[in-house]
């Protein structure tokens, strides 16, 4: 519906000066803290995409995955037998398989993700997308993350941005799809929104900020932009689309913000790994050492925590 995008402007200097009182918020302390953290730690998609990706390492990460903070600390907040784990294992769709087995073998149900589409650049012909979010679902993916042609979005070709991404959906069948749109690629907050607003009529379960490739990802006045939208959406169809923010979300501080974001802008029936996502690969690590701190008053040092 290309009305709903039409005649669409997005006031930048007043999406921006929200963006700036959102980081001035004041934080969550003490228990609530880490309440939060470990609501952030459920949203986690725990994510490895590198070239040197070896099943040792996505075993290890599986591992983690299960068993995202030490047991000791759990029991100090008697949270040990709430089942917290993260939200997915995020790999490439070669690694998909060896993350299956590792998590089964880890005998828990959390779901693989995969990248696919010609991720991270999207430059690849769309039968070769196709074929491999096809290969990474049969390899055992419950999720798939696709990133679209931002060419299509620079160009304006509303029509063939839609087409693609709902051919990618098909391609997916039973497994969840997540929408990359590579917002730091996209020119303007105006092609941010009405590619948020093409990616969920063409049927995306989740839109995500960005691959984490690119020079710009996860921005405040970007998931503002992209959080307006899926409200919009779920005002005009009913339908609940979840959002994705990735790429250099790094601290504690930065998850909390964005939890409290979404449950301002979305409301707190967002604020669930059905719906909210983060990813990252560094993120965890730090919510750790929060969580060490607040329950031994003192500072984690490199022996005390498992790599994330």
């Amino acid at each position: 519906e290309l009305g709903w995008i039409s005649k669409v402007h997005v006031n930048r200097p007043a999406v921006v000066s929200h963006a700036e009182q959102i980081k001035k918020w004041r934080t969550v302390t003490g228990n609530w803290q880490a309440a939060w953290l470990l609501k952030a730690v459920t949203c986690i998609d725990l994510t490895t995409l590198s070239g040197d990706d070896t099943p040792s390492n996505v075993h290890r990460l599986c591992f983690k995955a299960k068993h995202p903070i030490r047991e000791d600390l759990l029991k100090a907040l008697d949270m040990h037998d709430k089942g917290i784990t993260v939200a997915a294992v995020c790999v490439y769709p070669v690694r998909v398989t060896d993350a299956v087995n590792a998590l089964k073998a880890a005998g828990c149900n959390i779901p693989v993700a995969s990248v696919a589409a010609g991720f991270p650049s999207g430059q690849t012909p769309l039968q070769t997308k196709l074929a491999e979010i096809k290969l990474a679902v049969e390899y055992g993916a419950r999720e798939i993350d696709i990133v679209i042609s931002r060419s299509l979005v620079l160009s304006g070709q509303w029509e063939g941005l839609y087409e693609e991404i709902r051919r990618c959906r098909e391609a997916c069948g039973e497994a969840h799809m997540k929408t990359i749109l590579a917002t730091g690629e996209l020119g303007s907050l105006d092609n941010v929104y009405k590619a948020s607003m093409i990616a969920m009529m063409a049927g995306s379960d989740f839109i995500k900020t960005s691959t984490g490739k690119e020079v710009e990802n996860a921005t405040f006045p970007v998931g503002v932009v992209m959080m307006r939208a899926i409200r919009e959406f779920y005002w005009q169809t009913g339908n609940k689309v979840g959002f994705k923010p990735a790429g250099g979300i790094r601290t504690a501080k930065e998850a909390i913000t964005w939890l409290m974001l979404v449950k301002e802008e979305l409301g707190v029936e967002w604020l669930t790994p059905e719906l909210f996502r983060l990813g990252a690969s560094s993120l965890l690590e730090d919510i750790e050492k929060q969580i060490f701190y607040h329950v031994t008053g003192s500072y984690a040092l490199r022996h005390d925590l498992a790599m994330a």
